[in-house]
């Protein structure tokens, strides 16, 4: 399957000009010019590496990269119209796996794009585990490549989805509450009044359960959370 890169420039034309280089060595790109929309993507959509610009109105990729590797690890490449020695350092610390500054030469992107999936997939190939397969009945969970599965066909969720149903998986016969889970996936404070764990519950059940009205897997405990 060939690999997924995002992106993120405000820059059009230098977004056009990293997407050409890249589809022509069969890579697939997906290009946003803002790291909000990056951010709103990666709710929904897996991604294999990410190419960040710095530099960028509403959110900077400083803050973007810090927010991004709260949840993922998939390499992310900075660029910047700086190149002090100062602002290589900030990417990096900030949770940046190569960075290159503007004008850059696309070869040299592409290249170091190439090391990067290379080192990322080699790094997950050897880390995967059957202890990472979590099998209850008919549902398959699988950590390492956020895969699920139903009865034998394989099931879609989003990446916070998937995060709610793993979490809930570890923790089978234990009830989580609302809370608990909101905190965990989010890493964020939980509001009372805030019900996104609820319709994420509600799209799983959808997706996993042969019945949602009457589900088997997700359970609610009334007052208190879920459990599976």
């Amino acid at each position: 399957m060939e690999s997924k890169i995002l992106i993120v420039d405000d820059d059009k034309d230098i977004r056009n000009l990293i997407s050409v280089y890249l589809e022509n060595e069969g890579l697939y790109t997906h290009k946003v010019e803002d790291a909000i929309e990056a951010l709103k993507l990666l709710e929904e959509r897996e991604f294999d590496l990410i190419i960040l610009d710095i530099m960028m109105p509403n959110m900077d990729g400083i803050e973007a990269c810090m927010k991004i590797r709260q949840e993922r690890n998939m390499p992310i490449i900075m660029l910047s119209a700086k190149s002090e020695d100062i602002d290589k350092i900030q990417g990096l610390t900030s949770g940046a796996d190569d960075y290159l500054s503007k004008p850059f030469n696309p070869l040299e992107l592409i290249a170091r794009v190439k090391s990067q999936l290379r080192r990322y997939k080699k790094y997950n190939a050897d880390t995967k585990n059957t202890k990472n397969i979590i099998e209850i009945g008919d549902l398959t969970v699988n950590t390492d490549t956020r895969q699920v599965w139903v009865r034998g066909k394989e099931v879609r969720l989003t990446p916070k989805e998937f995060d709610i149903l793993e979490l809930l998986s570890r923790n089978k016969g234990i009830v989580l509450s609302v809370e608990k889970i909101y905190e965990t996936v989010w890493k964020e404070d939980f509001f009372k009044s805030d019900n996104t764990v609820m319709v994420h519950i509600t799209k799983i059940r959808d997706k996993i359960e042969e019945d949602s009205k009457h589900p088997i897997y997700i359970k609610t405990v009334w007052g208190t959370g879920y459990k599976i």
